[in-house]
């Protein structure tokens, strides 16, 4: 009758052992495909903050143009007979006010888009370490499970039970993100 008792722990064991470790396969893949989530959008980031500082080069430089003109029309305006020559400057520094305002606003939407990014980037990045927190308990846990069927000693299997329910609490908590 002893000898039931233990194969039937024995059995449970092993059960047990099986459902921990596909749950450690799946929180490895899952871990690892937030993973690489999170470092795809964190290189979409850097593309789009590496726009928005082209645009606030470009900008700067039509600024400093439409400041130069200005400079020009100021000294050409202390002249008589530059009318027409004015007139066309201050065309083209208007068209460099409308370029520069353009660029702000575009700015403004690449800021965004970068941000965006940032918190994808960091959402991915909680799921990937959730799942691999589960992997480490649920390894563990696979670990002690293995020592118990070798030593045949069921408070070691207890312990590895508890550290695979820890285990399979982070792989929810990957999902969810409640914890």
């Amino acid at each position: 009758m002893a000898e039931e008792k233990k194969e039937r722990w024995l059995t449970y064991m092993a059960i047990t052992t099986v459902l921990i470790a596909v749950t450690a396969t799946l929180s490895t893949f899952k871990g690892g495909g937030y993973s690489t989530k999170s470092l795809l959008n964190q290189t979409k980031a850097s593309d789009q903050w590496a726009y928005f500082q082209s645009k606030k080069i470009k900008g700067y430089i039509y600024d400093a143009r439409g400041e130069n003109l200005q400079l020009q029309v100021e000294l050409l305006e202390k002249q008589k007979g530059n009318e027409e020559i004015v007139a066309k400057y201050k065309e083209k520094i208007e068209a460099y006010n409308k370029y520069v305002k353009n660029h702000e606003e575009e700015e403004a939407a690449i800021s965004k888009a970068a941000s965006g990014f940032e918190e994808l980037r960091d959402e991915c990045k909680l799921h990937s370490d959730k799942f691999g927190m589960a992997v480490i308990f649920l390894q563990i846990s696979i670990l002690l499970s293995s020592i118990a069927t070798l030593s045949k000693k069921k408070f070691v299997w207890i312990c590895g039970l508890v550290l695979g329910v820890i285990g399979i609490i982070y792989f929810v908590d990957g999902f969810i993100l409640l914890f």
